[in-house]
């Protein structure tokens, strides 16, 4: 099948977020045409050039979420066209849209308000097998949102994109209009001219894959499936390909893009009227992208959660857990405890105020109480910004005073109970070398999605002590200690209890390598993305007939097995279809069988 890979700030960049997986992932199937779509964050991320994608990537088109003089888009209207007719289309569906964001909602803040049923127009309708199931109800804001959405995305495409308009002054007094209307939440009533000024244009980044031109039958009209890697506007670009082409969409969501957005926005100075007003945006658009997508992927529980608070029905998840390379680890994985150094403690991530680094630290200082020779070694990659730098340095002055007499920091590992290093130092040239040195890995973040280093430190063998943050419980899974986020005592409590019992500690590492390679690795990623691919296509109708060079069809270009229903590959059904001697076809592949069984078809 043809498949169109949606990124936004990741695969095929060199530097972004994701961009491993998505290719592990192409590399994986290479038995699927890929065309990948990818979204750019900023000109850096450009400038640090691309990945070189497999033979089976046959094309590339990009685009930018930034611009060079975004200020230059807010003098410029609907190119191609500015008559009467497109402003007044714009501003009836821009109105349509302002209204319902500024009437906010409960969406993604605590309750998700049900999604339109099939009065919404727009998108191709799906079978009922990957309906929305129980929240197939009325829902007027929905229908609102919906309508005015696609209203823009349609007049984009005859105006040639709407980037000048979305940031005119037309726009701006839209949502002004609609924030002082008789219905508007409270925080928007205050909104004053700065506060809308950031909010659309905040609003026209958010939506600028609605000016793209890559939805003809040339462009995403031509796959078979769209793959978007997050939510957002890499999603949209697949809710648009499904309105103008009926193309189904995929969302994968490792980190769940509204809560990002909220995330962010608290560290922002932002007023309060344009963190509603963004939030209210944000939510309206992730619950339609829930609506619309055929299937919905989360990484993990804890992701899952936040999509159903959402919008997103619970017929339409299946949790595929990241795929990562277990075969660098291997060697450290297998050799287990031995030569170890004893009463050490290990840190690996970025360093920044989410892993809680402060907490850590006056852990130590207790477990150093109970335990004088104890190590702890904090292990991350170089500080970017001056926000991890200054971060770093907090970390480092605390480290001094909890520890005066020994200079904590400031020469090697084992000159120091405390120690800062960088990834690729003359201590630690790898990940592997820094679990290798380590008896407890700790993670001890306040905010975490999906904790990578935690997988990292279960590969190697390694028991761990980590907070119960994100996803931390779900992939330990009683490999390891969990205490509260933000209690040092607690923390130093459960270091101490492993320190003491080696054989403890060598019993939960085993148990977490066995769980990690069952759970977390590549092959499984990929085995299951291979059957969500198939269950998606064989519930969608052939939506045109594939032609030779001289035009005309080519016979059985669309496999009957990819069509049949998804309940093909149940083990049960499969047995009694090979003793009673089906066609070669239905006995054919039982590995690929099992693996549709497994990624949960």
């Amino acid at each position: 099948m043809r498949v169109a890979l949606l990124t936004e700030g990741g695969y095929p960049y060199v530097r972004g977020e994701g961009q491993l997986w998505c290719d592990r992932l192409v590399r994986g199937l290479g038995q699927h045409e890929f065309d990948v779509y990818a979204l750019s964050r900023d000109q850096r991320q450009e400038a640090f050039g691309r990945l070189d994608v497999p033979p089976h990537v046959t094309r590339v088109r990009t685009a930018p979420l930034w611009h060079a003089d975004d200020a230059a888009l807010s003098h410029a209207g609907p190119r191609g066209g500015r008559g009467r007719g497109a402003r007044r289309r714009f501003a009836e569906c821009f109105a349509e849209l302002a209204d319902v964001v500024c009437r906010g909602g409960a969406i993604g803040l605590g309750g998700a308000t049900g999604l339109g049923g099939s009065s919404r127009s727009g998108a191709a309708a799906l079978p009922r097998s990957l309906g929305t199931g129980p929240q197939d109800r009325s829902d007027d804001v929905a229908d609102r949102f919906a309508n005015a959405l696609y209203g823009l995305a349609e007049l984009a495409r005859d105006q040639g994109g709407l980037a000048g308009a979305l940031r005119s002054e037309t726009a701006v007094r839209i949502l002004e209009s609609a924030c002082r209307a008789p219905g508007a939440q409270r925080a928007a009533h205050g909104a004053r001219v700065a506060d809308l000024l950031v909010a659309a244009g905040r609003m026209e980044r958010a939506l600028r894959p609605l000016s793209l031109d890559w939805y003809d039958d040339d462009g995403l009209g031509a796959a078979d499936l769209c793959h978007a890697t997050s939510g957002g506007p890499a999603a949209l670009t697949g809710l648009l390909a499904g309105h103008f082409a009926g193309v189904p969409l995929l969302v994968t969501e490792y980190g769940v893009h509204l809560r990002a957005h909220h995330l962010a926005a608290g560290d922002r100075e932002l007023s309060a009227p344009t963190r509603a007003l963004l939030a209210s945006f944000h939510g309206r658009l992730a619950a339609e992208v829930y609506h619309r997508a055929a299937l919905i992927t989360p990484g993990n529980t804890h992701a899952r959660r936040w999509q159903e608070r959402c919008g997103a029905d619970r017929a339409k998840l299946r949790t595929v857990h990241p795929g990562m390379d277990s075969d660098r680890f291997a060697r450290i994985g297998e050799r287990g405890y031995d030569d170890v150094a004893p009463d050490t403690l290990l840190w690996v991530g970025r360093v920044e105020p989410a892993k809680d680094l402060i907490s850590l630290l006056h852990a130590f200082a207790e477990v150093r109480e109970k335990r004088p020779g104890a190590r702890l070694r904090i292990v991350g990659a170089p500080a970017e910004g001056r926000a991890a730098e200054e971060y770093l340095a907090q970390c480092r002055a605390l480290a001094a005073r909890l520890f005066p007499d020994e200079a904590p920091g400031a020469h090697a590992a084992g000159d120091s109970p405390v120690s800062f290093e960088e990834i690729g130092g003359p201590e630690v040239p790898g990940l592997a070398e820094a679990y290798a040195a380590g008896a407890v890995v700790v993670l001890s973040s306040v905010v975490e999605g999906f904790p990578v280093s935690l997988v990292e430190a279960m590969f190697c063998g390694r028991a761990t002590v980590s907070t119960d943050v994100g996803a931390v419980v779900e992939v330990i899974g009683g490999t390891g200690l969990v205490v509260p986020p933000g209690n040092p005592r607690a923390l130093a409590e459960a270091c101490v209890a492993l320190l003491r019992d080696p054989e403890r500690c060598a019993r939960l590492g085993a148990a977490a390598r066995a769980r990690a390679l069952e759970l977390f690795t590549v092959e499984q990623n990929i085995a299951a993305f291979r059957g969500i691919y198939l269950e998606i296509v064989s519930h969608c109708p052939v939506r045109r007939e594939a032609l030779d060079e001289a035009g005309e069809p080519v016979p059985f270009a669309h496999p009957a097995e990819a069509y049949v229903p998804g309940r093909w590959a149940a083990a049960g059904q499969a047995s009694a279809t090979e003793s009673a001697g089906a066609p070669s076809w239905a006995a054919q592949e039982p590995e690929e069988r099992e693996q549709l069984k497994g990624a949960g078809v």
